[in-house]
């Protein structure tokens, strides 16, 4: 299908999802987050896809929510206005829970709810000039898009006070540093380290990573003892499938794995 405000290009496995607003620094607007949500549902229900990538196109990943929507939402209807900050949050959750693994590409300012967005993803690449801020408090306004729930859980609770009271910037060096972002690369190399990434993450098991991502996120909130119980129901999945006894012919004959698509 076509679409509005984001482009979506499928390179053999990859899906790459590009907010597409360059002249707002990729402002999101509730229609651009409709459309963010079909993208990775459809990319998740087609079998061709192994790796969804995201990222922005021009200078920016995304500058967060569009200011100019700030006026016109405060006059509508609470209940509208839960709606609108609801839909952002089911963009996270749809991220969270394709069973594929998501790749954010930072190629600049991730504000807001472009933080939010970044964070959502299951790895975040970043260029050199990237910058992140949570931003939220510089508008007045209260964190959305899950990133109560989810930066205490990646950088602990302290340091997600910090970045969330203060709206401080942060460098991507920085980011990298405290553990927000997983790799820094020039930003001229950007292009090449994502592809490569991406083409490490398609040419894996698909149903042994789909299985072993929901495992993760399960586990956020999950004891113990229910953790081992899924990984046991996990692993007696992989075990019935195909791709286990190709990984041992590959291992034994001395050669790269092709692994099934499914």
């Amino acid at each position: 299908m076509g679409y509005d405000t984001i482009l979506v290009r499928k390179d053999d496995s990859i899906a790459t999802i590009v907010l597409n607003r360059p002249e707002k620094l990729n402002a999101i607007i509730p229609h651009m987050v409709e459309e963010l949500i079909e993208a990775i549902q459809s990319a998740g229900r087609d079998d061709a896809v192994r790796v969804i990538v995201v990222t922005g196109a021009g200078k920016a990943f995304s500058a967060g929510g569009d200011t100019s929507a700030h006026l016109a939402f405060q006059s509508e209807d609470p209940r509208q206005l839960m709606e609108h900050f609801r839909q952002l949050g089911d963009l996270i959750v749809s991220l969270r829970k394709v069973a594929k693994p998501t790749l954010a590409v930072v190629n600049g300012p991730a504000v807001g709810a472009g933080f939010s967005l970044a964070l959502g993803c299951d790895i975040i690449l970043a260029s050199e000039g990237a910058k992140f801020s949570v931003g939220f408090i510089r508008m007045a306004l209260h964190p959305e898009g899950g990133v109560t729930y989810l930066l205490p859980r990646i950088l602990g609770i302290a340091r997600a006070c910090e970045l969330i009271f203060t709206a401080k910037t942060i460098d991507a060096k920085e980011a990298e540093r405290i553990g927000l972002v997983n790799q820094v690369v020039p930003h001229e190399e950007l292009e090449v380290s994502s592809k490569e990434l991406a083409n490490s993450l398609a040419r894996a098991p698909a149903m042994a990573l789909g299985l072993s991502k929901i495992s993760l996120y399960q586990a956020l909130d999950m004891s113990l003892s229910s953790a081992i119980e899924r990984e046991a129901r996990a692993q007696t999945i992989c075990m019935s499938g195909e791709d286990v006894k190709e990984a041992v012919s590959a291992f034994l004959e001395k050669r790269r794995p092709n692994f099934s698509r499914g």
